[in-house]
């Protein structure tokens, strides 16, 4: 039995993948910010819930009190668009907006790995974008990073056996990405620019998870996968 750590795990693509862990039969331990989601979400998947944001320094340090000396798997799911409902009216909100998606997107999974690190014995897998290639303000500007910094990850855990990638997914139905803005317009462009017609899954991106993190995925490591029906494509 492995322990896995899946942040931002209640809802959305972070459940989906702490589910399939669990289906497993491997002790998941699932973190988030909303107490009461967390709890449900662990009642009903059979995880642990660790109430936790992490892009606090110190809410982290308690995460890591939480946890066994070993840790399997980090999947550095938490974080999102910040940008949703905020103004740029100004420079200084302009700078806040930045500031909010870097903490969310990238500060957040730096803080957890950097913690985790030593504890570590298989594979680090963070959750990335599509904008993160093609560009979405201050959002693709922090998955891109993060897929940057993931090469100093991989680099730095590989010697021991430790793989670190990035999973990018495109339009994923079933999550919070959106918080109710999308109109129907949107979701048939988005539908339309993937060569499969179809939307992505929750299912689709834990599965790619799951995959980098078995045995079959030991030797791929310093990557981002895309995952998005072909929506952009790499060479």
């Amino acid at each position: 039995m492995r322990t896995i750590v899946v942040t931002g795990g209640a809802t959305g693509i972070g459940r989906a993948t702490a589910e399939l862990f669990r289906a497993d039969g491997d002790e998941v331990v699932i973190t988030g910010r909303r107490a009461e989601t967390l709890a449900k979400t662990a009642a009903e998947i059979g995880a642990r819930p660790v109430v936790c944001d992490a892009t606090d320094p110190a809410q982290v340090e308690q995460l890591l009190a939480t946890l066994p000396d070993s840790v399997d798997v980090l999947v550095n799911n938490a974080g999102g668009n910040t940008n949703f409902g905020r103004s740029e009216d100004n420079l200084q909100q302009l700078k806040e907006n930045w500031l909010a998606n870097l903490e969310a997107n990238l500060i957040s999974a730096v803080l957890t790995t950097a913690a985790l690190a030593p504890r570590l014995t298989t594979a680090v897998v963070h959750l990335g974008s599509i904008a993160g290639a093609r560009g979405a303000g201050s959002y693709g500007a922090s998955k891109a990073a993060l897929a940057m910094w993931n090469a100093d990850v991989a680099a730095e855990l590989g010697p021991r056996g430790i793989t670190s990638n990035v999973v990018a997914p495109g339009f994923t139905a079933e999550t919070e990405f959106f918080q109710g803005r999308l109109t129907a317009e949107r979701r048939q462009t988005l539908l339309e620019a993937t060569f499969t017609k179809r939307e992505g899954e929750v299912g689709d991106i834990a599965s790619t998870i799951h995959f980098l993190a078995s045995p079959a995925g030991r030797h791929i490591t310093g990557q981002v996968l895309h995952v998005n029906g072909g929506a952009l494509i790499t060479r």
